[in-house]
């Protein structure tokens, strides 16, 4: 025998109950008809607690009656041939009345008892029932609507009661037995006392009367028909990658059930476990779909953990104190308390040295707790042996569990790293001896982010999302972004990265979009949906979107980014940026970003500060953190200027180059911003700290290649004039080259401690001399290469290889997360 058990998703509308007889129709053949157990309809249990409460205050209900009475009224008429509906109309009238009287009877009184509050929510499930067995009587012969409350017997826990197994398995299996011919639909989540006062389960009631049937009833499977394809990996209103999971062990569904999955309530399972009957959560608007089979065994899976579960809002008590140091019973006597007056304790925590005990309850018991604790311990707190207890809100609880991670080493390590990365604070831990379950209490801010932290962590068949944030349009952001969207399925398939842009802006507007601005369209995106840009408040934004796996590119040659990058850190939040202002400021900024980053565990990425998208920065930083020692650095890192002297042969002027090389991109809108040397000076100077070195921006020996009256000229146009004019200057260099038969190479030095930049000509013999293009160069002489140099060489100019660095960091970035 089957038991299927429909949600109030499944009777829900119209629509949800022609699913529920295709449903049906299908188990029709088998050996034995299955039993159904059926919920109220969706918002049917809420709205008669509302009228229960509107009641017991005054307040009248008449309106919440008449939309209940309206609500299957409009089912019947829909679903049901004419002449079979008036038997049903009379049936539901009984029921609204007697509902009303109960209603009116609390009005009048204005006390609403867990008893009566019970009587009312009752008539959920038995106007649905009613309903859908009648419904049903279209398709199928003989059908019947049970009250369960008849069959299942109680104690007068009202509102979450007892279940007496013994008694109403002896009760299910004879009425049963007489009714083997009717195909029976029966109440969920209602029974009764011994003395037939109706009494209620609790959350997930009608989970449990099902569990409660099939165990009575010795049934091959208990369906739990609900409105999500079985029981997920994470809560996926939260974690969109979330997935179903096809198997379960029945410790592993209780786990994630009790912290916060609301697929299954735990108790249910209690019955099913005892018999070893399967339990099968499957999808009413699915009903293709495996769903999810919770067994005693669940096998091995290639997942680490089964499921992330979570409890969205908890609170926390922490009593402290040496009084409590080898007290023996005195965690007996503090959980007892709890207990006594019906506090669900969560989660326990206790430090080693018994000094203090933290546990977490339900915000709504958390004031009662801390009052009780203070009566029951007022003279150990008069006597300053305990403290006052702590109470902290607005926290929430994460649990990872799977029967695979007993013994798997690493576990812990994997989950805190993810947490730690994206600055997750945890308040508190818990791990039981079964390994089963490690439970984290975070802040409720938090909850989102870590959870697909976490599940990005666990799951490494998915992809890891990186959420990313562009300041700057120009044209190395176009370059970046149009190389994204080209390789987003490579780095899918092969890098196990999804890159989304949550958020862009340029000098004029700015533009967020938490599902991802789409990498095809983003500039008119940006220019028709964008608001005014801030970078104050676009920095905010990114920080209160609190996405897990940040990174934020500075893809601009400004100082304003640069003021925000330490409050990027403290964040979490990582940066990869081609910006060398940041690294070429005072050694107090480069120290202090540094610092920041390494302080927060975020990266800070920023290879191309030096050489476009050659490995000069990362190069050095192996070689130093191998233990190498620098003895000598030569380089030549302007692509721009190297572009210009080995263009500047034959008849060509000097203007003619420099045009041309703005022309192609190679340079800065302003050429002197590269002629001056000053870009090579910062990226000198980033190489010098990165080797070791304290220096300023003012201890770099820097030789002019510009006559002052170009440098001084008041605009571009101006300069141009001034380049034409001061040919005579740069052709007798060239042609002093050319009869020594050297090249002109604008090289950098560093050489005991000091670094020097300047015009020089070379030989054939040099290293540099054959340099073409807009190519970079680097030199290292270090203790292990001191006898041959290791050379870095390639081009150190224009948007594309520029942005293939960028690139390249931000992958890096994905691997770290």
């Amino acid at each position: 025998m089957k038991i299927l058990k429909f949600g109030g998703s499944s009777v829900g509308s119209v629509e949800s109950i022609n699913r529920l007889m295709k449903i049906l129709k299908d188990e029709e053949g088998g050996e034995q008809k299955p039993l159904v157990v059926l919920s109220a309809m969706q918002g049917v249990t809420n709205l008669l607690s509302e009228m229960a409460l509107m009641a017991s205050q005054g307040e009248s209900f008449e309106e919440g009656l008449k939309e209940l009475e309206e609500k299957h009224f409009q089912v019947v008429k829909q679903l049901m041939a004419v002449r079979s509906q008036n038997p049903v109309f009379t049936k539901l009238k009984i029921y609204f009345n007697e509902l009303e009287d109960l209603l009116q009877g609390v009005f009048t009184l204005q006390e609403l008892s867990p008893q009566t509050r019970d009587k009312i929510l009752s008539f959920g499930e038995r106007c649905s029932v009613l309903l859908v067995s009648h419904i049903a009587g279209q398709y199928f012969p003989d059908t019947l609507a049970v009250d369960a409350s008849v069959l299942i017997k109680t104690d007068d826990t009202f509102g979450n009661a007892r279940v007496d197994m013994k008694t109403s398995e002896k009760l299910i299996q004879e009425f049963v037995d007489l009714k083997r011919d009717k195909f029976l639909f029966i109440t969920g989540f209602i029974a009764s006392t011994v003395d037939g006062k109706t009494t209620t389960l609790g959350r997930g009631g009608s989970d449990y009367t099902a569990a409660i049937f099939g165990s009575a009833l010795n049934a091959s499977t208990v369906e739990i028909w609900t409105d999500v394809d079985g029981m997920l990996t994470a809560d996926p209103r939260m974690v969109k990658k979330a997935f179903s999971l096809p198997v379960l062990s029945y410790t592993e569904a209780m786990e994630l059930s009790y912290f916060g999955a609301k697929v299954i309530y735990p108790p249910t399972m209690m019955p099913a476990f005892l018999k070893n009957i399967s339990i099968v959560i499957k999808n009413s608007f699915n009903p293709s779909f495996s769903g999810t089979i919770i067994q005693r065994d669940s096998g091995r899976s290639s997942f680490p953990i089964k499921g992330i579960s979570s409890i969205n809002k908890v609170s926390i008590l922490n009593l402290s104190g040496s009084g409590m140091i080898g007290k023996a019973g005195f965690s007996g006597k503090l959980f007892t308390l709890l207990a006594q007056n019906h506090i669900n304790v969560i989660l326990i925590t206790q430090s080693s040295s018994e000094h203090s005990i933290t546990f977490a309850v339900h915000p709504e018991d958390a004031h009662q707790a801390k009052r009780l604790i203070e009566n029951e311990f007022e003279l150990e707190i008069a006597a300053d042996k305990l403290h006052v207890p702590e109470l902290e809100g607005n926290l929430s609880v994460l649990a990872i569990v799977g029967e695979n991670m007993k013994k798997t080493p690493g576990m812990s390590g994997r989950l805190f790293y993810a947490l730690g990365r994206n600055g997750v604070n945890v308040r508190a831990i818990a791990q039981g001896s079964s390994e089963y379950n490690i439970s984290v209490i975070i802040s409720h801010n938090d909850l989102s982010k870590a959870l697909n932290a976490v599940h990005d962590a666990f799951f490494s068949s998915l992809k890891t999302t990186l959420h990313m944030f562009c300041l700057g349009t120009g044209n190395i952001s176009s370059t970046l972004l149009s190389q994204i969207r080209k390789q987003h399925e490579f780095l899918k398939e092969n890098n196990d990265i999804e890159i989304k842009m949550v958020g862009i802006s340029n000098s004029r507007k700015m533009h967020f979009n938490l599902n991802g601005i789409e990498l095809s369209t983003w500039n008119d995106t940006l220019d028709n949906e964008g608001e005014k840009a801030d970078l104050k408040l676009f920095i905010e934004e990114m920080k209160n979107l609190n996405l897990p796996n940040c990174v934020l590119l500075d893809n601009t040659a400004s100082h304003e980014p640069v003021k925000y990058y330490e409050e990027v850190f403290s964040s979490n939040i990582s940066l990869v940026t081609c910006n060398k202002l940041a690294n070429s400021g005072s050694y107090k900024q480069y120290c202090s970003l540094k610092d920041c980053a390494r302080k927060h565990g975020v990266d800070f990425f920023y290879e191309t500060n030096v050489g476009a998208g050659l490995p000069i920065v990362r190069t050095l930083k192996e070689l130093m953190t191998s233990g190498d020692r620098i003895i000598s650095i030569e380089a030549i890192l302007s692509g721009t200027i190297s572009y210009i002297f080995n263009n500047y042969v034959g008849d060509r002027s000097f203007y003619d180059v420099v045009k041309t090389a703005q022309e192609l991109g190679f340079t800065e809108p302003d050429p002197r911003d590269d002629l001056k040397g000053a870009d090579f000076m910062r990226k000198f100077l980033i190489l010098a700290r990165d080797s070791g070195l304290t220096l300023e921006p003012e201890d770099i020996v820097l030789e002019n290649i510009l006559p002052r009256n170009c440098i001084d000229a008041p605009s571009v146009e101006a300069f141009y004039a001034e380049l034409e004019a001061s040919e005579s200057h740069f052709k007798a260099l060239k042609d002093r080259a050319e009869a020594e038969n050297k090249a002109i190479r604008y090289i950098g030095k560093l050489e005991d401690g000091q670094v020097q930049i300047r015009l020089e000509l070379v030989d054939s013999s040099h290293p540099f001399y054959s340099l073409s293009g807009s190519d970079n160069v680097i030199s290292f002489i270090t203790e292990r290469y001191s006898q041959r140099p290791l050379v870095v060489k390639g081009p150190g100019a224009g948007a594309e290889v520029t942005a293939a660095g960028v690139f390249a960091e931000l992958v890096n970035v994905g691997h770290n997360a």
